[in-house]
């Protein structure tokens, strides 16, 4: 028999290991709950975010099809309609344009040609500010004074150090913080853009991804010098709107690291190597690092849409026999009726009177004797030096070959006089005359003598959209 006080203390351990275990009980019923609760919850918002990520994914698609969970049957879907994004347009584009207050009186004219004040954004930045004409302010973009660079050393002894201001046009843009952008495209005030043909291009990429779009120069040691991973400025290039984000977040650290650079583009492309950003090359953009007859570049213009031609003061008119500004105005005749289509090559062949026959569309007309191969027709004739002064061959990054000698080999050529579209039948009309040639004392009996063709008539069917089927 056990003692009544040792039977009360029993009793009261009893009690109280029942009131632990009851709680112990609970709090864990409670965890179980909370655990539950969590789960469902999380579960809630994964299948939220995964929705949103689909969505996100199927963006561009006109439908996305989900089965209702309440139809056992196979194969009964509700269709939810998602908007398709909008394609780029000239209004996603910002142009920022380097130039200096001692340049701007002539260069202006330049811009004036292709600037479309109701269609376009963009500004011209410059050192200090210059008097401006009512028709200024209305035909150019409106001006931007750059921010000091006097922090920043330049250490190149050939270079200017104004390329450290126009190398930061893109940060600047950036912190002007303006809505609805996409692409930022930087070029000079000699630069003439084709801005239709640019709206096509930038069209082919998703500007929420990094890109960095241009061209490197005609000059293979100008290449060699710089870096064949440049775009070079003249030309033009573009950068989507987030790498232009994040390339202004750490574009003065990154200025910092290169005094001794040349100027903006190397400047930019060295940004850009720091942020893992390769150069994609669009074969439109022209630098134009040459001297001399442009002719043989521009009349075998590679497979692909005009987008700039630069160092217009240097090259000479593209129409002889007239000024550089009155030689673009007479380009934008058929820049104006057929954007998509300038300067495309065509090569045909007469076989009844032995001719080969090139045509650059809204620019230029050839004919050679002979059946010439589709292969070499495509090569651009050396009518023109390297940044060098140079004509060898080995001094272009690009494939030439020599204008020949032979005036039998040598082609008639043609230029652009007057071009018209006819609507009711969508087709271009485009005249070309002829230029004097020294090639018609040809002694080749099995061609016809081109000599008697002084003018030359162009059908096209005009399609808005022939790069959009490039893939």
């Amino acid at each position: 028999m056990k003692p009544q006080g040792a039977m009360k203390d029993f009793e009261s351990l009893l009690c109280l290991c029942n009131i632990k275990t009851t709680t112990l009980f609970k709090l864990i019923i409670s965890f179980i709950i909370f655990l539950s609760f969590s789960y469902v919850f999380n579960s809630i918002n994964l299948t939220s975010f995964s929705i949103q990520s689909l969505e996100k994914s199927l963006r561009n698609s006109s439908s996305i099809f989900v089965q209702n969970p309440t139809e056992k049957s196979a194969g009964n879907f509700q269709t939810y309609p998602i908007i398709p994004q909008e394609k780029t347009q000239l209004r996603h584009i910002v142009f920022g344009i380097a130039s200096s207050s001692k340049l701007w009186k002539h260069r202006k004219e330049y811009i004036k040609l292709w600037w479309k004040p109701e269609e376009m954004r963009g500004f011209v930045w410059l050192d200090k500010p210059v008097k401006r004409s009512t028709d200024d302010k209305q035909c150019l973009p409106s001006v931007k004074i750059s921010s000091s660079t006097s922090k920043f050393k330049y250490k190149n002894s050939i270079g200017d150090r104004s390329a450290i201001r126009m190398s930061r046009i893109v940060s600047e843009t950036v912190r002007l913080g303006l809505d609805d952008v996409r692409w930022i495209v930087l070029g000079d005030d000699d630069t003439f853009f084709f801005a239709e043909n640019l709206v096509r291009v930038l069209s082919k990429y998703d500007h929420n991804q990094f890109y960095y779009i241009g061209k490197s120069s005609e000059t293979h040691r100008q290449n060699i010098h710089f870096s064949y991973n440049m775009a070079y400025g003249g030309a033009g290039f573009a950068i989507s709107y987030p790498l232009a984000k994040t390339l202004a977040k750490m574009q003065d650290r990154c200025l910092h690291r290169y005094p001794k650079l040349y100027g903006l583009d190397d400047r930019i492309q060295a940004c850009m190597a720091e942020l893992g950003v390769p150069l994609t090359v669009e074969m439109g953009f022209h630098q134009l690092d040459i001297y001399g007859d442009a002719f043989g570049l521009l009349a075998a213009h590679p497979i692909a849409p005009l987008l700039s031609l630069h160092h217009l003061d240097v090259i000479e008119p593209i129409f002889p026999n007239t000024g550089r500004i009155q030689s673009l105005r007479r380009l934008k005749m058929p820049m104006k009726l057929d954007s998509a289509g300038l300067m495309q090559q065509s090569i045909c062949y007469n076989s009844v009177k032995n001719w080969t026959i090139s045509v650059s569309w809204g620019y230029a007309t050839q004919i050679f004797r002979g059946i010439v191969p589709a292969r070499e027709m495509e090569i651009p004739l050396r009518t023109f030096a390297n940044w060098y002064r140079m004509h060898n061959e080995v001094g272009f990054s690009m494939k030439t070959r020599p204008l020949s000698t032979n005036a039998c080999r040598r082609p008639f050529v043609y230029l652009l006089s007057n071009a018209i579209y006819n609507r009711a039948t969508n087709r271009t009309a485009s005249e070309y005359v002829k230029i004097q040639n020294r090639n018609s004392e040809c002694n080749w009996k099995e061609t016809v003598n081109p000599s008697h063709v002084w003018r030359v008539e162009v059908y096209k069917m005009r399609e808005p959209n022939l790069w959009d089927k490039v893939t």
